[in-house]
């Protein structure tokens, strides 16, 4: 009668249990066979865990180069962009050390700064948005500073006030001020 409790509990048990409580009834030999799973097992665990721990290393100094690299582009950037200002800036204390020069010369030599400082916002990609009246308001690149009655459609650039400079980086480094066309009631 023990027997067939004993039976009974072995028929209760999952299979894996059921296998290997078989398996130590047939005296052990299949216990080398686990033994040997096991160490393979472990090895490859072993070994996952090796490449785990070299890529998240490699993820590490990867995000650290590009951390260094970002750092040196705006570095260099500012550089860039400094440099192209000096001869500006050299411009206009030549333009403030002449005394006694007339306006024409001081206009002319406005005039030539401003070329200068063109020339070096257009190299450094900061170029102008000059929207003609009429055309459709963006405000990713206009700002109204007024809504004015117009006779033209709604929503539209009556007038510029101030140019709009987009950056290479960002939506605009400065929005453009200007009037904007309102909707009036015409008969």
């Amino acid at each position: 009668m023990s027997e067939n409790v004993h039976t009974d509990n072995q028929n209760d048990q999952p299979p894996e249990n059921a296998s290997a409580a078989n398996a130590a009834e047939a005296g052990g030999a299949a216990a080398p066979e686990h033994g040997e799973q096991l160490a393979a097992l472990q090895a490859k665990n072993r070994e996952l865990v090796d490449q785990f721990l070299r890529a998240r290393a490699e993820m590490q100094n990867t995000r650290r180069r590009a951390d260094e690299e970002i750092a040196k582009a705006r570095k260099f950037a500012v550089e860039s962009f400094a440099e192209s200002m000096l001869p500006v800036c050299d411009s206009l204390e030549a333009g403030t050390a002449h005394k006694d020069a007339t306006p024409q010369v001081i206009r002319e030599g406005a005039e030539a700064t401003l070329r200068q400082l063109r020339q070096a916002l257009e190299r450094n990609k900061v170029l102008e948005v000059a929207p003609a009246a009429g055309e459709k308001f963006d405000p990713k690149f206009h700002q109204a500073i007024s809504m004015v009655p117009a006779e033209q459609e709604a929503n539209t650039v009556v007038g510029v006030l101030q140019r709009a400079t987009p950056s290479p980086t960002a939506c605009c480094a400065r929005p453009g001020d200007g009037g904007r066309a309102e909707v009036t009631d015409q008969p």
